[in-house]
């Protein structure tokens, strides 16, 4: 997939764009990746069990944080 401008012009192909993003700092992405979750529409509903998840974890987390990972623990237990 190619990105165009106004013009139509291909400017990046999606991939590319996503190489340039894993290159930038950690708060640089986690704003790029708001933005563009802030961007889509809402899947979640409150009869959706990923939902009733969601806040459990939450609750769950509130109630100890020490129970969160890092992201480093969560890629260190992904093999990565």
């Amino acid at each position: 997939m190619r990105v165009r401008n106004i013009n139509g012009n291909a400017l990046m192909k999606l991939k590319e764009i996503q190489e340039s993003a894993l290159e930038l700092p950690d708060s640089d992405r986690a704003a790029l990746a708001a933005e563009l979750l802030g961007s889509l529409p809402a899947v979640l509903v409150e009869d959706d069990d990923g939902l009733a998840e969601a806040r459990r974890r939450s609750r769950e987390l509130d109630e100890d944080p020490a129970a969160g990972r890092t992201w480093e623990e969560i890629k260190q237990g992904l093999g990565r």
